[in-house]
């Protein structure tokens, strides 16, 4: 299991959309963003905090995490399945059970390298405070993180073909980033807006985030939230995968 972890990871540090996209993007867009003055400033929609503190953070966590989970997983799985790789490793000591685990993983380890930096360069670049619940927040980051890699393994499961991977997955991706205060902070969104985001996947985990990296203990519709949708999409995907 070891060598087929280091093996998935050398190939994908040897693409270099990934890295780019799982960890200096939303690192970059993080420091950018963060150092135009109108996001420094406190804001009375948001309580008197900064946009900063308030909301780059946990969004920033968000796209790194679901760029991995909705783009980077299930396009090279679904790759993986039409150039026959699973079947034929399927014929093998080495199941295709633990490419999946290899991938996860792998994933798994980018997300939270990137998280520690933008919570590292954020704080001694931006003055961003780190989690004042870091355990709550690692918590949190790993439930949500895995509810992110639940749908990105249905997705997987359900793409015809490695072209159509990445597509569904950004078609998904980009309205579930809106209901979660990717552009618009959730405060300033229509309460039926906010009311559909809260039992979809990722507003509850970038809420949670925001909650906990406040302090705060993340609310339990939140959390069941994440949970269903981690139990749901991995009953679906483990049905739906198709190895050849």
């Amino acid at each position: 299991m070891n060598k087929m972890i280091l093996t998935e990871a050398k190939l994908f540090l040897r693409e270099p959309g990934g890295p780019v996209m799982a960890v200096l993007l939303p690192l970059a867009l993080l420091l950018g963003l963060g150092s135009i003055p109108g996001f420094q400033e406190a804001s009375p929609e948001l309580g008197g905090q900064r946009v900063i503190d308030t909301q780059l953070p946990g969004m920033m966590v968000i796209l790194s995490v679901v760029t991995m989970a909705l783009t980077a997983l299930p396009s090279v799985l679904v790759t993986y399945r039409d150039n026959g790789v699973l079947r034929r490793m399927s014929t093998t000591p080495v199941s295709p059970v633990r490419l999946l685990v290899a991938q996860v993983v792998n994933n798994l380890v980018v997300a939270a390298v990137a998280t520690g930096l933008m919570i590292v360069l954020g704080n001694l670049v931006l003055g961003v405070a780190a989690p004042r619940s870091p355990l709550a927040f690692a918590g949190v980051f790993l439930l949500g993180t895995a509810s992110m890699f639940g749908l990105g393994l249905l997705i997987a499961a359900m793409a015809p073909n490695a072209k159509t991977a990445p597509g569904i997955g950004s078609l998904l991706m980009f309205p579930l980033l809106f209901v979660a205060g990717m552009w618009v902070p959730r405060e300033l969104l229509p309460d039926l807006v906010r009311r559909i985001g809260d039992f979809l996947p990722m507003a509850p985990f970038a809420q949670a985030l925001r909650d906990t990296w406040a302090g705060h203990a993340p609310q339990p519709l939140h959390l069941v939230v994440m949970a269903a949708t981690v139990l749901v999409t991995g009953v679906l995907a483990a049905r739906l995968f198709r190895w050849e």
